[in-house]
């Protein structure tokens, strides 16, 4: 699982580790969606994994 976050004024998608707080602008992915995002055309995707994680899946 991973957690989504836009960050608007950067044209930005964020994923990564599944966060542990609730913030408003974010939302939780299964590993399936997490690896498939994709974001509008002119925004850019930043991935953040924890070392030692092969993507996002179990």
């Amino acid at each position: 699982m991973a957690t989504l976050t836009y960050v608007y004024a950067d044209s930005m998608a964020v994923l990564g580790p599944l966060s542990s707080t609730h913030e408003p602008h974010s939302y939780d992915l299964c590993a399936i969606h997490a690896e498939r995002l994709s974001a509008p055309q002119g925004w850019q995707v930043m991935r953040h994994s924890v070392l030692g994680e092969v993507g996002y899946g179990a």
